[in-house]
């Protein structure tokens, strides 16, 4: 871009007096590209684009809480980095959207989000100077859409607006199109990322981390891991051992044992790292023995105040439990009656609650 666009785009100064969301959400992605660390070394080494090489994190400005009116509650995990390319004083827009399952429907979010962006950028430059988006040299910032994809399940929906539009074939030439940039956890094999050396390849490693056999089979070279500690800055620390931590929490970790790891990280300690979880898992499964049990019986309560004819909310009320929690109960019970079976329930109920 010439430098005459260039001093318009500049000019745009994002201000801070956004309202934010009332609700933050703590996923994965909103966590891990909000620090300009892991950011630009997502440009560096994820994007397979030439010109984004050599992006510092000092290069990149957080500009989501701007944007976040067009989020839903539900999608606060989203973030937008207004990035200075390197050796240039031109910018672009990157967009990074979080998914943890497929979403058909993905490419027309990101156009909307797009044109509200160009939108926000046109009338921040027309404050400046009136008509200006009416002339002939003026240009709007290149958006860069990711999708960053946590799921575990392969990606298939299409990444081209196109493929969403009916008869897009016959009217081509009067569709806009693009495609997003996906960027899929379970994409990278386990050796990709660890030859990448850095910390988001640490991170993308915690993030596929779904049982005990993923933990134990991290096998992790001291090499690796002293030459990522060592040169890691002390915020991103702090962010693999908050990632590792819910995890843990999840798996019934006792506290003081996760706070011995999270105080690991943070010294840059990787001897015993991940060995030591081995340990863990007889813990685990004796706190996932007594849930059960206490579920059941809970379980059974339920089943005979449903008998007596009783409403969920009022079941709640006399057990004094969760009412949301004794509905879902109750949902599953009905098409077990009259001879509700508690085990039977229990295992409807788990797995529903995988499919959430």
């Amino acid at each position: 871009m010439q430098e005459e666009k260039t001093q318009t785009h500049e000019s745009g100064t994002v201000p801070k007096e956004q309202i934010r969301n009332k609700k933050s959400a703590d996923s994965g992605g909103k966590l891990i590209f909000e620090n300009p660390v892991l950011c630009s070394q997502l440009f560096n080494g994820y994007v397979d684009m030439e010109e984004l090489k050599g992006i510092r994190p000092e290069d990149i400005e957080d500009v989501t809480e701007r944007f976040i009116p067009m989020f839903t509650e539900e999608r606060d995990a989203d973030v937008i980095k207004k990035v200075h390319l390197p050796g240039k004083s031109d910018i672009f827009i990157a967009l990074i959207e979080h998914k943890a399952s497929v979403d058909y429907n993905v490419v027309m979010q990101i156009l909307r989000y797009m044109v509200f962006i160009w939108e926000d950028y046109e009338k921040q430059q027309e404050k400046l100077k009136r008509g200006i988006s009416k002339t002939k040299k003026f240009m709007y910032p290149p958006v860069l859409p990711i999708v960053y994809y946590e799921g575990s399940k392969k990606w298939v929906a299409s990444k081209m607006l196109s493929d969403r539009i009916a008869l897009s074939e016959v009217f081509e030439e009067f569709i806009p199109d693009f495609k997003y940039y996906l960027i899929s956890l379970n994409g990278y094999d386990k050796e990709e990322l660890i030859l990448k050396k850095d910390a988001l390849s640490l991170v993308m490693l915690i993030n596929r981390i779904k049982s005990d056999e993923d933990f134990k089979s991290l096998n992790l070279s001291p090499d690796y891991l002293d030459s990522l500690l060592e040169k890691t800055p002390a915020d991103v620390l702090k962010i693999i051992s908050r990632m590792i931590a819910v995890i843990l929490r999840k798996k019934n970790v006792p506290e003081d044992e996760i706070q011995d790891l999270v105080d690991k990280i943070e010294r840059k300690d990787h001897v015993g790292l991940f060995e030591e979880f081995k340990g863990f898992d007889v813990q685990a499964e004796r706190k996932k023995g007594k849930d059960i049990g206490e579920e059941l019986k809970l379980i059974k309560l339920v089943c005979k105040k449903l008998a007596k004819g009783l409403d969920p909310a009022t079941i709640a009320d006399m057990l004094e439990e969760d009412e949301s929690h004794v509905q879902s109960i109750c949902n599953i019970a009905a098409s077990f009656s009259p001879d509700y079976d508690a085990e039977k329930i229990y295992d409807q109920l788990i797995r529903e609650k995988e499919l959430v």
